[in-house]
C-alpha cells in the first residue's frame, strides 16, 4: 500500500484540448498506476491544450509519466494539431516538483530516468530543462520550444544545435519531441482582456515579462482567444512566494489600461499552494474559476483520502484488515514542503568590487545607476554573512544562490553607469548636428529622437535591475539575523532612490520624444517599477522596525 511519505508533483502538458474523450483516456491511464492520483485536469480550447496535475510516489511517478506518454503517441498527431500554445510534441511539456520527502534534485534524477524511457521506448526524442537541464542554453523551456514543432522537425537533424538530449535526432512524425524537467512549484495564471487585438496583449506580456525588465520571476505571453473574442495575457509565476499573483496581475492591469483595455476576468491553470492565496485576496483577483478545491494542499488531502478509503475497502473485501481512522498520515502540506531542500554551496565566490564613488557624474542616470550598485553590494555582504553562518542547510543554499545573482545585478549596474554616459553624450552629439537646411534638420531631429530613445532605455534598465536587486534584498531580510536587517533595509532603500532617480530620467528624456507610444509604454514601465520597489523598501523597513521595537 502506497504510504504518501514521499511525494513527487507531475504536471504533463498535452497537446489537446478540443477532444474531452481523448483527455479523458489520458486521466484514466495515469490513474492506471496504482498510487498514481490525478488532481487537476484543466483544458483549453484556443490553446489546444491540456494540463493534468497528478501527485504520486516517485517510482509510480516515472511509470506513470511513462505510460501516458505513450498513449499520447497514439492519440494526438501534430501534423493535424492548430492551437495558440506554442508546443513541439504531442506530450509537450513533462515537469517533476518536489512536494513531500524528496528535494529538487531528486526530482532531476526522475526527470532524466523518464526522459530515457520516454526515448528508448517511444523513439520519442527527448530535451530536459530547467534543473534537469543538460546545456545551460536549456535550462529555459522557451528556448527548448522557440519555433515549434514545424522548425524542430526540419532542423532537428541537420541543426547539431537542435540535437536532443537524448534519443535519436529525428522527430517522432506523429507525437513530435517531448521536453522533459524539475522545478519548483510554480503558478500558471492567465488574465483575459476585453479586446481582440492580440498585439495589445502581446505588448503588454513583454512590458510585465521578467526578461524584459518587468517582474522578476514571471514569464509571460500574449494570445487570442478566437472562441471567446478575447485576448489573453498567460503567465508562469516561477517563483510566487517573490513575485505574488497580485503583483502580477496589477501589472497587466495597469498596463492594460494604457491601452484603454479592461481586464475581464483572471483564471488559474491547474492548482495553487495555500501560501499563494494567503498573499492575494481572491476579490482582488477576479478570479473566474475560483472554489477551495483548486488549492493544492485541499486536493491532494482530498485525493489521498480518497484512494486511502479505496485501498482499505479492498484489503477489507481481500481478507485485509481495516485501517484505523488514527493510523492515515496527514495530508496537509506545510508551506515549508515546498522549499527545496539542497546543500550550501561549499564555496562562496565573488569579492566585491570597490564601490567608492566617482568624482563627477555625467547626470542623474549614473547616479541611480551607483546607488544600485550599493544596493547591490550590501545584499552580497548579507548574503555572504548568511551563507557562511546558517545553520541550515536551506537557508544557506537560498543565500548562496542570492549571493551569485546580486553579484551579477551589482556588474550590469556598474555597467550602465557608463552606458547612461555614453547615451547622454549621443544626444548632446545630435543636437550638434547642423540644421541651416530642411534635409539637415530633419536628420537632426531623427538623431536626437533615436539618441533620446536611447538615453530612455538606459534607466530604465537600471530601475528594472535595481528591483530586482531590491527582491532579493528583501528576500534576505526574511532569511536574515535581526543583526543584519538595517543593512538589507538600507540597500532597499538605496534600490527605491536608484528606482526613483532612474524614472526622473525616463521622464525627462521621453519628454521631447514625438514617438507617442514609446513614450506612453517606457514611462508607465518606469511607474510600475518605482511602485514595486516602494511596496518592497517598505515591507523591509517594517521588518527592521519590528525587530527594534
Amino acid at each position: 500500500m502506497t504510504d504518501w511519505t514521499r511525494i513527487v508533483e507531475c504536471v504533463p502538458n498535452f497537446s489537446e484540448g478540443r477532444r474531452p474523450e481523448v483527455v479523458a483516456r489520458l486521466v484514466a491511464e495515469i490513474e492506471s498506476v496504482a498510487g498514481a492520483v490525478v488532481l487537476d485536469t484543466h483544458s483549453d480550447a484556443d490553446h489546444n491544450r491540456s494540463v493534468i496535475t497528478f501527485v504520486a510516489e516517485p517510482e509510480a511517478a516515472v511509470a506513470a509519466a511513462v505510460r501516458v506518454a505513450a498513449l499520447a503517441c497514439e492519440l494526438i498527431d501534430l501534423r493535424e494539431h492548430a492551437g495558440a500554445h506554442p508546443r513541439v510534441g504531442a506530450l509537450d511539456v513533462l515537469p517533476f516538483v518536489p512536494v513531500r520527502g524528496v528535494n529538487l534534485a531528486d526530482c532531476v534524477q526522475f526527470a532524466h530516468e523518464a526522459g530515457k524511457r520516454i526515448a528508448r521506448e517511444l523513439d520519442v526524442p527527448v530535451y530536459f530543462y530547467e534543473a534537469a537541464a543538460l546545456r545551460p542554453d536549456r535550462v529555459n523551456l522557451e528556448d527548448v520550444r522557440r519555433k515549434g514543432f514545424e522548425q524542430l522537425r526540419a532542423e532537428i537533424g541537420v541543426n547539431p544545435e537542435r540535437a536532443p538530449d537524448v534519443g535519436t535526432a529525428r522527430v517522432h512524425e506523429s507525437a513530435g519531441a517531448c521536453i522533459v524537467g524539475a522545478r519548483p512549484f510554480l503558478i500558471a495564471y492567465n488574465v483575459n482582456l476585453n479586446t481582440q487585438d492580440v498585439s495589445i496583449a502581446r505588448r503588454i506580456a513583454r512590458v510585465v515579462r521578467g526578461r524584459d525588465g518587468g517582474l522578476r520571476y514571471l514569464k509571460a505571453l500574449g494570445f487570442a482567444l478566437p472562441e471567446r473574442g478575447l485576448t489573453q495575457v498567460s503567465m508562469n509565476l516561477v517563483r510566487f512566494e517573490q513575485t505574488a499573483l497580485h503583483h502580477a496581475f496589477e501589472a497587466v492591469r495597469r498596463e492594460a489600461a494604457r491601452w484603454g483595455v479592461n481586464v475581464i476576468g483572471s483564471e488559474i491553470v491547474g492548482l495553487i499552494p495555500q501560501a499563494a492565496l494567503d498573499r492575494s485576496a481572491e476579490y482582488f483577483l477576479q478570479l473566474e474559476n475560483f472554489t477551495p478545491e483548486l488549492v493544492l494542499e485541499n486536493r491532494i488531502a482530498e485525493a489521498v483520502s480518497r484512494r486511502r478509503k479505496a485501498e482499505s475497502s479492498r484489503q477489507k473485501a481481500e481478507g485485509g484488515r481495516q485501517l484505523r481512522t488514527d493510523e492515515r498520515p496527514s495530508a496537509t502540506i506545510s508551506n515549508q514542503s515546498l522549499m527545496i531542500n539542497e546543500q550550501a554551496p561549499t564555496t562562496i565566490q565573488p569579492s566585491l568590487d570597490s564601490t567608492d564613488l566617482p568624482t563627477a557624474f555625467s547626470g542623474g542616470g549614473a547616479a541611480a545607476a551607483q546607488a544600485g550598485v550599493l544596493a547591490a553590494a550590501l545584499g552580497e555582504m548579507v548574503a555572504r554573512l548568511l551563507a557562511r553562518k546558517s545553520s541550515g542547510a536551506e537557508t544557506a543554499q537560498e543565500a548562496g544562490e542570492t549571493l551569485q545573482t546580486l553579484a551579477s545585478l551589482r556588474e550590469q549596474l556598474a555597467e550602465a553607469v557608463d552606458e547612461d554616459a555614453a547615451a547622454f553624450a549621443r544626444v548632446l552629439d545630435a543636437r550638434r548636428l547642423p540644421r541651416a537646411r530642411d534635409d539637415e534638420r530633419r536628420a537632426r531631429a531623427h538623431a536626437i529622437e533615436e539618441a533620446l530613445k536611447g538615453a530612455a532605455i538606459v534607466p530604465l534598465e537600471v530601475a528594472s535591475l535595481a528591483v530586482q536587486a531590491c527582491e532579493l534584498l528583501e528576500t534576505l531580510a526574511e532569511l536574515g539575523d535581526a543583526a543584519w536587517l538595517s543593512d538589507a533595509a538600507t540597500g532597499a532603500q538605496l534600490a527605491l532612490a536608484a528606482v526613483t532617480a532612474a524614472r526622473y530620467n525616463v521622464l525627462v528624456n521621453t519628454a521631447e520624444i514625438e514617438d507617442e507610444e514609446f513614450t506612453a509604454e517606457h514611462r508607465a514601465r518606469a511607474d510600475d517599477l518605482r511602485e514595486r520597489a516602494r511596496e518592497i523598501a517598505t515591507r523591509v523597513e517594517e521588518m527592521l522596525l519590528d525587530s527594534i521595537r
